[in-house]
């Protein structure tokens, strides 16, 4: 039995990791700690937790929790993972990794040198859609890949103390939606890209509310993100790759379980259109965190994947203008 604790009272974890435990027999949630005592006990008792503890070192330091959920905002990332693993906890962290590429260095450093699982929550690449999908491409039905757009948009109200536009959290659209975007391509492409340009607009200071950016993957492999919070925008998910011999077109690629289109043209042939069945991804993030567990599986996310993706977000923010998250402004 794997048993959970739950860094923060979050409302992502309820779907995350406490329904999709609950539908699973070698796994359950066994304490939960907030920053406010009362409200980690409100919230255990609304989610029928057993356990609450008084702080989130107590929790990291239960003998009875062997998997950590840090459903933390950023700044809190890589400190407390890297407590946890060195209490020889394994780690499911929530996305983005880290504040920042060194951040996720330190993580990455922390689980080899304790030898713990750390896994970063992209839910969406655990489904069988994306997996369906990433063959497509890998295999060629497309062809040599010449470019790549990923869009992730959809209005997050700015309100006082919302954490998605707190600069000091890690707030913005990049580092909450964009990451996806910024993730889906690297994985189609299977190397690392450098940043062509980057542009932020900005509604508060240093927290961009949407970002628009180029990137250059080896053999001139050409990448559009497309990114935004505001209230204004339409809310819309899909990955778009472009092939020698064709396109692959993924509506809703990040909660395909919502209802998702596969759209392959391929030259000369009809258009196909796919469904790939699956659970809930959170259903499948968390049956990959138990065969890493069972040493059954190697992670998918994590490791270099994690910091490589804060080094492209690193250098996204740069190239417009802003700082990375958690880094201090230069001479």
């Amino acid at each position: 039995m794997i048993r959970i604790g739950i860094l923060g009272a979050a409302k992502i974890a309820p779907k995350a990791i406490i329904e999709p435990a609950r539908r699973r027999t070698d796994c359950r949630v066994v304490a939960v700690a907030a920053r406010d005592p009362a409200r980690a006990t409100a919230y255990a008792e609304e989610h029928g937790i057993q356990h609450v503890a008084e702080s989130y070192d107590a929790l990291i330091a239960r003998d009875d929790v062997d998997l950590i959920y840090n459903a933390l905002p950023p700044n809190r990332h890589a400190d407390l993972t890297i407590a946890a693993l060195k209490a020889g906890k394994a780690v499911l962290c929530e996305k983005p990794f880290a504040m920042n590429a060194d951040e996720a260095m330190a993580m990455q450093r922390a689980a080899e040198e304790t030898g713990r699982p750390l896994v970063e929550a992209f839910h969406y690449r655990f489904h069988p859609a994306f997996i369906h999908a990433l063959g497509h491409i890998r295999s060629g039905h497309v062809g040599k890949i010449l470019s790549m757009e990923a869009t992730f948009s959809v209005p997050i109200p700015y309100r006082p103390g919302e954490l998605r536009h707190t600069l000091e959290t890690g707030g913005g659209a990049l580092m909450d939606l964009g990451t996806y975007c910024v993730h889906m391509v690297r994985t189609m492409a299977g190397t690392e890209p450098s940043v062509a340009s980057a542009e932020c607009h900005c509604d508060r200071p240093g927290v961009d509310i949407s970002t628009h950016a180029r990137l250059v993957f080896p053999g001139d492999v050409t990448a559009s993100i497309m990114t935004s919070m505001s209230e204004t925008v339409s809310r819309r998910l899909q990955l778009h790759v472009e092939g020698t011999k064709g396109s692959l077109t993924f509506n809703n690629p990040i909660h395909p379980h919502l209802g998702h289109k596969i759209i392959l043209r391929r030259h000369g042939e009809p258009e196909r259109t796919e469904t790939i069945p699956g659970e809930v991804t959170y259903d499948h993030q968390l049956a990959h965190m138990v065969d890493v567990l069972a040493g059954r599986a190697k992670p998918l996310t994590g490791g270099e994947d994690a910091v490589a993706n804060m080094r492209t977000i690193d250098a996204m923010y740069r190239s417009a203008g802003l700082q990375p998250r958690g880094s201090k402004p230069g001479p």
